[in-house]
C-alpha cells in the first residue's frame, strides 16, 4: 500500500511539472489535457485522474506558492516584526508573484468565480489568503487596535477579496500600472475600515522588495 501510495505521489507530480512547463512554454489556453498527458508519459484519462480539469493544475501551484507565503508570515510573527509590517509584506509578495506570472493569474483567479459552484469551492479552499491575513489580524485584535464588531474571518475574506479583484482588474486591463503600488493604496483604504484608529502607521511601500 505504500509502495503504491508513493508511485501516484510521483506520477501526480509529474504530471504537475509536465503540465506547468507546457504553460509556460506555450501558454494556458494553447495547452491541451493531451499534451499534458503525453509530456508526463500518462494517457488522457490517468490525467484526469489527477485534475479533473485543467485549472486544477493551478489550483496547486497557487496552494504551493500560498503556503510558501504563510511560512514567511508565520516566522515574521515569531520575529516579533509588527503585524501590520507583515500584511504590507504579504502584499508585496503577492504584488511580485502576480507580476512575475501574469499569464497564468488569470485562469487561476477566474476559478474564484467560476460559475460551477464546485469548482469556484475547489479554488477557495485550495487558495485561503483570508485565512492567512486572519492570522495576521488576529494579535491585532488582541491588542485592540482592529475593530472588535467585525471578525476574523470576515475582515480577513475582505483583505483578500481585494487582492484578488485587484489582481484581475490589473492583469485585464492594466497591465501598464505598478500593482505593487495599486495595492498598496487599495490595502491602506481597506484598514481605515478595520483599524480602531483613523490613520494607519507609516509602513514600507509594497513597491519595495522586503
Amino acid at each position: 500500500m505504500a509502495v503504491r501510495e508513493y508511485q501516484k505521489r510521483r506520477r501526480r507530480e509529474r504530471i504537475f511539472q509536465a503540465a506547468m512547463r507546457l504553460f509556460r512554454e506555450r501558454g494556458f489556453q494553447e495547452t491541451t489535457a493531451t499534451d499534458i498527458a503525453k509530456a508526463a508519459h500518462v494517457s488522457r484519462g490517468t490525467f484526469f485522474n489527477y485534475f479533473p480539469y485543467k485549472e486544477a493544475v493551478l489550483l496547486e501551484y497557487g496552494a504551493e506558492l500560498l503556503h510558501h507565503a504563510q511560512s514567511e508570515v508565520r516566522r515574521y510573527l515569531a520575529q516579533g516584526m509588527d503585524p501590520l509590517e507583515v500584511l504590507y509584506r504579504l502584499f508585496a509578495e503577492l504584488a511580485r508573484f502576480t507580476k512575475e506570472e501574469k499569464d497564468l493569474l488569470l485562469p487561476l483567479l477566474y476559478e474564484l468565480l467560476n460559475p460551477d459552484p464546485i469548482r469556484a469551492r475547489a479554488a477557495f479552499e485550495a487558495l485561503p489568503l483570508g485565512d492567512l491575513i486572519a492570522e495576521i489580524l488576529r494579535p491585532l485584535q488582541e491588542k485592540g487596535v482592529v475593530r472588535q464588531d467585525l471578525s476574523l474571518e470576515r475582515m480577513g475574506r475582505t483583505l483578500a477579496d481585494l487582492y484578488f479583484l485587484a489582481a484581475l482588474r490589473w492583469a485585464a486591463y492594466t497591465p501598464h500600472r505598478d500593482l505593487g503600488v495599486e495595492l498598496e493604496r487599495s490595502l491602506r483604504l481597506a484598514l481605515e475600515g478595520i483599524l480602531t484608529r483613523r490613520e494607519a502607521p507609516e509602513l514600507p511601500s509594497v513597491a519595495a522588495n522586503p
